[in-house]
């Protein structure tokens, strides 16, 4: 199947194009990598009468450290955070998570931005950056803001963009010393999308830490009582203290009714947190499981 028929116009900078998507009659999509749009103009689950290609715009490429912060342009590719083309504030987490997204032709085109944009509830990125604690910076006609990226993602493919209003940039807070972290995720086959991801971002030193649960088909879930997940105390026993019953109910209380998929959510997440207890905390490292 091949695509409607639809404009496209290719701006040259930000100012441009945030003009153009304010005064743009019907329907409008961005292109960046195309990994996802691609295929939907072909099989027309999207028809948009206008498709801006924002490729050429320099700014959305940044690259920065800015104080305790690492601020990613929209269009930095997975390949160019796997291959430390850009900072990286993580300890090497980003760059591993970045290595396991699909394929290699996938990660040379697809970018961080299209990724968290699209909000597919197995993609890496979405679960990962949440648990890292990650902002979204958007931009319009009208000025720009940032949210929190799990305020940013309402839902499967549903993310909390004004008209006009596009991803600019990502904004991951430093780990602070001392953190342990862990990403796990569970596929039918290496590279294809994920049923289950955990990823765990634990300072036992400061007595917190934030589990989030992805690949559920929703937005995904934030832990927000950690504690309850450990006994009720999170130190640098955290993997031993580890409640599997306390995950699963959690889950069932979330609405996940299925108890095979509670099962396997659980398992992945107990996986992510002994996995950071297993690392010394200045590094990391990210896990792809095939069934």
């Amino acid at each position: 199947m091949k695509p409607a028929r639809f404009a496209y116009e290719r701006p040259g900078d930000l100012a441009g194009l945030l003009a153009r998507m304010a005064t743009a009659e019907g329907s409008v999509k961005l292109m960046a990598g195309g990994q996802s749009l691609g295929p939907m103009l072909n099989l027309r689950l999207v028809e948009p009468d206008l498709v801006l290609d924002i490729t050429g715009i320099p700014e959305l490429r940044r690259a920065a450290i800015e104080g305790d912060t690492l601020v990613l342009g929209a269009l930095v590719t997975h390949a160019d955070i796997e291959d430390g083309r850009v900072p990286d504030l993580t300890g090497g987490a980003m760059a591993r998570v970045a290595a396991a997204i699909a394929y290699r032709p996938v990660r040379n085109r697809g970018t961080i931005g299209g990724s968290l944009v699209h909000a597919d509830p197995a993609a890496d990125w979405v679960t990962a950056l949440i648990a890292l604690g990650a902002e979204v910076e958007l931009a319009s006609a009208s000025g720009r803001r940032r949210l929190a990226l799990e305020a940013f993602v309402t839902g499967a493919l549903d993310v909390a963009l004004a008209p006009g209003e596009m991803l600019v940039a990502v904004r991951i807070p430093a780990l602070p010393s001392g953190t342990a972290w862990g990403y796990v995720k569970h596929c039918s086959k290496i590279g294809e999308f994920a049923h289950a991801i955990g990823a765990v971002r634990i300072e036992p030193g400061a007595a917190r830490a934030r589990l989030v649960i992805g690949a559920i088909e929703r937005a995904p879930l934030v832990v927000a009582e950690a504690r309850d997940l450990f006994g009720g105390r999170i130190g640098p026993d955290f993997a031993e203290r580890f409640d599997a019953r306390a995950a699963e109910a959690f889950l069932r209380d979330a609405g996940m009714s299925d108890p095979v998929a509670r099962h396997v959510h659980v398992t992945v997440l107990a996986r992510a947190v002994a996995q950071a207890a297993s690392a010394p905390p200045s590094r990391t490292r990210t896990v792809s499981e095939a069934a």
